[in-house]
C-alpha cells in the first residue's frame, strides 16, 4: 500500500499590536483559532517594556483548506488581526437580488480598507454582519458597507478575506484611565454613580463642541420610572440629536402628555385611575387622527412631552416597530428592514451613543454602529449590556442603575 498522504495546509501570517496582554486580545486569537478548526505558530512576540508601550505578535495561522482559512483570518480581523501580506480584494458578481456570493467577506464593525489593485480604499461606515460592495462613483471605485438584504444582482461583492484589512479603534491612552473610568470595566454597578455621570456629561459636551451628533436609544421606562421630563430638558439643552426607540416609548410619552398616565398609572401618583388601561390606544387613536406626531404638535393637539420636544427642536427620531404593538403610531416603520435603513441613515456625524432602558433597540442599534463610536448602555438589568458585548459591540460600557434616576442626574448635570 502506498503510505496516505497528508495534505499541505493553507497558512498565513496575522499581525497584532496593541496591548494585547492586560487586553486578552492574543489570548482571544489564539483560542479562536483553535475553535474554527485551525492552528497556529507564534513566531515573534515584542511585549512593551514600559508600562505606556505597546506589543506587536506575529502568528502563522494554518487551516486544512483555502476556505477555512479565510473563514479564520475573518473572525481573527474582529479583534484587529490582519494577514501581514493582505493581497488584493477578489470580486464576485452578487447572483440575485438579496443574495451574496457564498465565500463573501463577512464584516466587522471595525474600520476597513480594501486594495483594490494596489491602492487601499477606505469603506464608507463600518457595520457588522454585511458585505463589501465595489462600485464607481465620479469614475473611481467606492467601497461600501451593504446588508444582505440591500444588495442587487451583478454587483460586485469583495470575497474572501484577501485585500481587505480593519483597524481598531484608538485606546485609552495610559495614564488617563481615571478620567474616562466609564469606558474601562463592561458594566458598572459599584462604581460612584455621581461620577460616571459626570463623566458621561464630559463626554457629551466634548462631542457636541466637535461638532458630532449624540445619539439615543430608549425604552418605555423612561416614561414609566417618571423620567420623561429629565429627556425633555435634555432635548432642549440640545443634547438629544437623534432618538431610536420603538411604538412603546413615544406611545406612553403621548399618553403621559395626554391624560398624565404611563400604562394606565397616575405618574404624580403612583396609582391606577379608571379606564386607564384604555389610555395609551386612545393616545394612539389621537396621533393617528392627526396624521403623525409633528402633525399633533403642529395641531396644538400635543403640547408635551418627549416626543413633543423632539419636534419642536426640529431632531430626528426613528421608531421601528415589532409585531406585539398596538396601533402602532402612525410614525412606526412597521417594515424592519425599512426601520433599519432609517436608523442607518441618520448614522453619519455621531460621536456618541447612550441606550436608556431597552434591551432590543440596544442590540439592533449597537449591530449597525462603528466600533469607533463610543457606546454606554444604562439599564436596571446587567443581561442588557452584556447582551450588547457578546453580539459583537465591544465598545459597550454599562452603568446598572435606575434609568429614572440616571436621568435625572445627568439632566441635572448638563442643564
Amino acid at each position: 500500500m502506498e503510505p496516505t498522504q497528508t495534505p499541505t495546509p493553507h497558512a498565513t501570517t496575522v499581525a497584532l499590536s496593541g496591548h494585547l496582554m492586560d487586553t486578552g486580545v492574543l489570548a482571544r486569537v489564539l483560542d479562536d483559532v483553535l475553535e474554527y478548526g485551525g492552528d497556529y505558530r507564534i513566531e515573534s512576540l515584542d511585549l512593551g517594556r514600559q508600562h505606556e508601550d505597546e506589543s506587536r505578535a506575529l502568528v502563522r495561522v494554518s487551516a486544512a483548506d483555502a476556505e477555512l482559512l479565510d473563514r479564520i483570518v475573518m473572525r481573527l480581523q474582529t479583534h484587529g488581526a490582519n494577514a501581514v501580506d493582505p493581497g488584493t480584494a477578489t470580486l464576485r458578481p452578487a447572483p440575485a437580488d438579496g443574495v451574496f456570493p457564498d465565500d463573501f467577506y463577512s464584516t466587522t464593525n471595525l474600520d476597513t480598507s480594501v486594495r483594490l489593485d494596489r491602492e487601499w480604499l477606505p469603506v464608507d461606515r463600518a457595520e457588522m454582519d454585511c458585505g463589501l460592495v465595489v462600485s464607481e462613483e465620479g469614475g473611481r471605485p467606492v467601497v461600501r458597507t451593504v446588508p444582505v438584504s440591500d444588495v442587487r444582482a451583478g454587483e460586485r461583492v469583495v470575497c474572501g478575506s484577501h485585500g481587505v484589512r480593519v483597524e481598531l479603534p484608538p485606546a485609552v491612552a495610559r495614564g488617563d484611565e481615571e478620567a474616562f473610568g466609564f469606558m474601562s470595566s463592561v458594566a458598572s454597578s459599584e462604581k460612584p454613580q455621581v461620577v460616571l455621570v459626570r463623566q458621561i456629561a464630559e463626554r457629551m459636551r466634548e462631542v457636541k463642541a466637535a461638532g458630532q451628533k449624540v445619539l439615543w436609544v430608549g425604552g418605555p421606562a423612561v416614561v414609566h420610572t417618571g423620567a420623561a421630563p429629565a429627556m425633555v430638558r435634555l432635548v432642549e439643552a440640545g443634547y438629544v440629536d437623534v432618538l431610536f426607540a420603538g411604538n412603546a416609548l413615544a406611545t406612553h410619552d403621548i399618553e403621559s402628555a395626554l391624560f398624565g398616565t404611563s400604562l394606565g398609572v397616575d405618574l404624580a401618583k403612583g396609582s391606577g385611575v379608571p379606564h386607564g388601561h384604555e389610555h395609551h390606544i386612545r393616545a394612539i387613536n389621537t396621533i393617528r387622527r392627526a396624521g403623525s406626531i409633528a402633525g399633533a404638535v403642529s395641531s396644538g393637539v400635543l403640547t408635551g412631552g418627549v416626543m413633543h420636544a423632539m419636534v419642536q427642536a426640529g431632531k430626528p427620531f426613528v421608531l421601528v416597530g415589532s409585531v406585539r404593538d398596538d396601533g402602532p403610531l402612525p410614525d412606526v416603520h412597521t417594515d424592519v428592514l425599512d426601520g433599519q435603513r432609517a436608523m442607518r441613515a441618520q448614522l453619519p456625524g455621531v460621536g456618541f451613543c447612550i441606550m436608556v432602558a431597552t434591551m432590543l433597540h440596544a442590540i439592533a442599534t449597537g449591530n449597525i454602529l462603528p466600533a469607533s463610536v463610543p457606546l454606554v448602555c444604562v439599564d436596571i438589568n446587567p443581561a442588557t449590556v452584556t447582551k450588547l458585548a457578546d453580539r459583537g459591540s465591544a465598545q459597550a460600557i454599562g452603568i446598572v442603575t435606575d434609568i429614572g434616576l440616571f436621568l435625572e442626574q445627568l439632566a441635572r448635570e448638563l442643564t
